[in-house]
């Protein structure tokens, strides 16, 4: 009986512990709105929802804190809170790792393929010279562009036309996240951001 009730408090505390709270979308324009409903709906596994929990980082509030093994960015907040989203990383192969700052900040972004992705993948040959923002465009709602010393990594952190591969490893190195987390991270995080990847 006694090791019975020990077990239940044990359980209690620890699910006590880890409460999740829900972290409300944010409000859309009506470009997003729109652009948004043309991307493929699916259902994101529950745990790669935002939710604000207890700061496993350590880092200093402001800092976005990226884990490209458990698929989960951080951004820190204060009070020893962070809000945790589910992302999509870097194959592999391509991955990166490293601390850099949000140089610049876009909403549906251009994307320009690097040279070194066309000849990976020939397909990308007619949008070599540059893709206009919008749901077909793989960057998706919102670009933060990661830069090391004042020089462009190439890297980013942005939205995804693909929601399916939050929580795996898809991308060419970028960090991907649901459009709608990533909109909700861009109007929380200024240009000069320390962002640490590992």
């Amino acid at each position: 009986m006694k090791k019975t009730v020990f077990v239940a408090l044990a359980v209690s505390a620890l699910l006590g512990a880890c409460q999740y709270k829900s972290v409300a979308a944010p409000e859309l324009s009506a470009r997003d709105a729109e652009y948004i409903a043309l991307v493929p709906k699916f259902d994101t596994y529950l745990p790669y929802l935002p939710y604000e929990i207890s700061d496993p980082t350590g880092q200093p509030p402001g800092t976005i804190y990226i884990d490209t093994k458990e698929k989960f960015l951080y951004l820190v907040l204060p009070n020893k809170k962070a809000i945790r989203y589910g992302v999509a990383t870097g194959d592999e192969a391509y991955g990166w790792t490293g601390e850099a700052v949000v140089q610049r900040k876009a909403e549906w972004p251009r994307w320009t393929p690097p040279a070194e992705m066309v000849k990976r993948w020939p397909h990308l040959k007619p949008v070599a010279g540059g893709m206009n923002g919008g749901p077909e465009n793989p960057l998706g709602a919102r670009a933060l562009y990661l830069y090391q010393n004042g020089h462009d990594t190439l890297y980013r952190i942005h939205g995804t036309n693909e929601p399916e591969t939050i929580g795996r490893s898809a991308s060419s190195g970028c960090i991907r996240m649901r459009n709608i987390d990533v909109i909700d991270l861009f109007n929380r995080v200024p240009v000069g951001a320390r962002v640490v990847v590992v």
